[in-house]
């Protein structure tokens, strides 16, 4: 019921997500940016303007090495290094370089340079980049600070090479899977700073793990008598040290301990809220509680009365009353009354709590998007859910079409009124007109979507896909097949690389 990976300002291969979604049952919906390519004949330019492009910096592979382009497609640095080049803030102009690599022994250099490969921060041994991994798998980088070493010890700088942390420590590795959180060790203990070097909690324990996958709700700590508590963002210990156990389950001030071999839902002053009737705690909700027992799910009140008995095969929090519910196979939604809002009949269910409405997958691939009253507004396949721009886009009978997040109809000029192209389609073919419905790319296309953030757009013909430049000329003539990318976004010369989670560009032929 995870809500799936987006992919902004790309396009999305379809055939290949249809394909991905018949194995898994599931929509992995991918987001792509595909434009019409216009050769000589086939465009018409009747009017030009311009598109503002922020620059950024994107990572490149050409013939085994590695190197960068900014936004416009631009060279900046040419593919000459061994090792990927890691480009932490695509917005600043800092590149993290490994050298000397021994596969043997685990053993690198690492330095930083700039745009004319001067070397950076060089009172230091080694500047690296802070990685991390988030909740879907994918790497991502602290885009406020880089970690250096000296003389074996390793600290924190900004990319100004502000010193946040001097170099004291034996290690400074990153919360797998929160932000803004970084587990120190100094004389074989623990501790843990952020990207503004504060020191959240000193370093006098033997283990530190995140209570859940928000920095906000705190995190659990262990002493040297292998007892855990609870240390918050704001360096308040709201449980001592004296539990055998604390699980990932934290909400309105309760927590999930286990204290002489039996699980207790507690309250933040260590008092029992219940200890009984349940295997597993699955998530605190207001005064809500999803408990398992037997590998059924129900819901107890925090006085530890039944609210919903364990009935269900699943149940997920959704918003309000409502809960993503399992039975059967099937999901549905109910109400802590027992109430079938939705009924169960779709693959997975998700709620989109910061848009605000249900995302619920259909067995043929398909999602209807359903607002808190529960009615279904539109079906289709989900390209993209877009948090900047505050839109919806999907896949109605091979047509893209535009949302808002109540689920109105809109269109991409209303969403993008600085593109220089938009997307239309007519006897099944597509090309590209302006803002005043000008045709600028004739309908010669098999396939296309709308101009990515860099200006744009990838095109298919004769199975093959090229890209076009903001004004519709051609930037690649149509030679890629691309067969296995579930992503195809180009920016100049450069095509996204094949994972999905790639986050370098590529001229390779695939």
């Amino acid at each position: 019921m995870g809500r799936g990976k987006r992919y902004s300002d790309e396009h999305l291969n379809i055939k290949k997500v249809i394909a991905v979604t018949l194995i898994f049952a599931l929509i992995i919906a991918g987001i792509v940016v595909l434009v019409n390519y216009d050769d000589i004949k086939g465009s018409k330019k009747t009017s030009k303007s311009s598109i503002s492009i922020s620059n950024s910096y994107i990572t490149i592979y050409s013939n085994d090495k590695w190197g960068v382009i900014n936004s416009k497609g631009d060279t900046i640095i040419e593919p000459i290094y061994d090792e990927m080049v890691v480009i932490p803030n695509s917005s600043r102009g800092i590149f993290i370089v490994q050298e000397n690599v021994n596969l043997d022994d685990g053993t690198y250099t690492s330095k930083a340079i700039d745009e004319k490969q001067n070397n950076l921060f060089t009172s230091y041994d080694t500047v690296e980049a802070l990685q991390n991994i988030d909740a879907n798998g994918n790497v991502y980088y602290d885009k406020n600070a880089l970690k250096v070493s000296k003389d074996g010890l390793y600290g924190l700088i900004n990319f100004n090479g502000k010193e946040l942390i001097a170099p004291e420590y034996t290690s400074i590795t990153p919360l797998e899977g929160v932000e803004n959180s970084f587990i120190t060790e100094k004389d074989n203990l623990k501790g843990l700073v952020d990207d503004s070097g504060n020191i959240i909690i000193a370093n006098q324990y033997a283990d530190i793990k995140p209570l859940t996958n928000s920095y906000e709700d705190g995190y659990i700590v262990k002493n040297d008598s292998s007892k855990y508590g609870v240390i918050t963002y704001d360096k308040k210990q709201v449980l001592e040290c004296k539990y055998d156990e604390i699980e990932n389950v934290t909400g309105n001030n309760f927590y999930v301990v286990k204290e002489n071999g039996k699980l207790e839902i507690i309250d933040k002053d260590s008092n029992v809220i219940a200890n009984s009737g349940f295997d597993e705690v699955v998530s605190i909700n207001g005064d809500n509680i999803i408990i398992k027992q037997k590998s059924k799910y129900g819901i107890i009140y925090s006085d530890g009365s039944e609210v919903l008995a364990n009935n269900y095969d699943d149940l997920k929090y959704a918003f309000d009353n409502n809960y993503i519910a399992k039975q059967d196979g099937k999901y549905g939604i109910i109400s802590t009354t027992g109430e079938t809002k939705l009924d169960f009949k779709y693959d997975s269910i998700s709620y989109m709590s910061d848009e605000g409405f249900i995302e619920a997958n259909n067995p043929d691939g398909t999602s209807d998007l359903i607002n808190q009253q529960f009615e279904t507004k539109c079906t289709g396949i989900v390209s993209e859910i877009n948090t900047s721009n505050n839109y919806i886009r999907l896949r109605e009978n091979g047509e893209y079409k535009f949302y808002t997040f109540q689920l109105n109809s809109t269109d991409e000029q209303t969403i993008f009124p600085a593109h220089t192209l938009y997307l239309s389609k007519q006897n099944g073919k597509y090309g590209f007109v302006n803002s005043k419905g000008e045709v600028i790319v004739n309908y010669i296309y098999d396939d296309a979507t709308m101009q990515n953030q860099y200006g744009y757009a990838s095109v298919k013909q004769d199975g093959k896909w090229g890209a076009i430049d903001s004004d519709g000329n051609i930037a690649v003539q149509p030679q890629y097949y691309l067969l296995q990318n579930l992503v195809v976004s180009f920016i100049g010369k450069w095509h996204k690389a094949q994972d999905q989670n790639a986050n370098y560009y590529t001229d390779i032929l695939e």
